[in-house]
């Protein structure tokens, strides 16, 4: 029996890796599978996880076992899905690149609950590059003064691009708090807000053309 899975599913896990219906599945596959149910995870959660990214079931088990303790070391639940998102990130990132990566967090402030947190609601956090992280929580807490752990809240806001998206709009920002033009603001929508709405909101209102020329140069438009 394929672990549960009906005839869809296993041939949609073959179409992603073939080598589940070799003869690794029983001395690699099944054992990792074994290892995951007794850690509490899910069936339906290893189904679908299996069916979408069967190759990280494909490690030595001996080396999955050790990934899956450190993943419940650092507090996540195996019941949620993020358990096996982090099993997988830490496939990709080896022990000391996700133990900096941690220790850079905390040097901002975070807490390791506020850590498991950040990745659970967005599991690309810990893929980003020290550098971003470092660059990015430098200008929003050191240059804007903004909370840390509200960025811990937000994590997404790491994703975005500094120099293209996250600077050029805090320069207009801050030409606003400077000019007493605005005092409420979400953070929230002054990064993650489409081109159109970020001008509809922080620029057009305003009518002034020194809000508009920062945010030009910086993006290298055309004045």
């Amino acid at each position: 029996e394929f672990t549960g899975c009906d005839d869809d599913q296993v041939l949609l896990a073959y179409k992603n890796d073939s080598i589940i219906l070799t003869r690794k599945f029983q001395s690699v596959f099944a054992p990792n599978l074994a290892i995951l149910k007794e850690s509490g995870v899910p069936e339906s959660t290893i189904i679908v996880e299996l069916v979408l990214h069967p190759r990280i079931f494909s490690v030595k088990p001996d080396k999955f076992r050790g990934i899956v303790e450190e993943v419940k070391k650092l507090g996540f639940d195996p019941s949620k899905r993020s358990f096996l998102t982090a099993v997988q990130a830490f496939l990709q990132l080896s022990k000391s690149t996700w133990e900096r990566k941690i220790d850079l967090l905390k040097q901002w402030g975070w807490s390791n609950e506020e850590v498991v947190s950040a990745f659970e609601k967005y599991p690309k956090t810990m893929m980003f590059s020290e550098q971003k992280i470092s660059a990015i929580m430098s200008l929003f807490v050191d240059k804007m003064g903004w909370k840390s752990s509200y960025i811990a809240k937000r994590p997404v806001l790491l994703a975005y691009n500094l120099e293209r998206r996250i600077i050029p709009r805090c320069l207009v920002l801050q030409a606003l708090l400077s000019k007493g033009l605005i005092q409420k603001f979400s953070l929230n929508f002054l990064v993650e807000s489409t081109e159109k709405k970020f001008l509809q909101r922080f620029v057009i209102p305003y009518k002034d053309p020194y809000l508009l020329k920062p945010y030009e140069q910086k993006l290298g438009l055309p004045e």
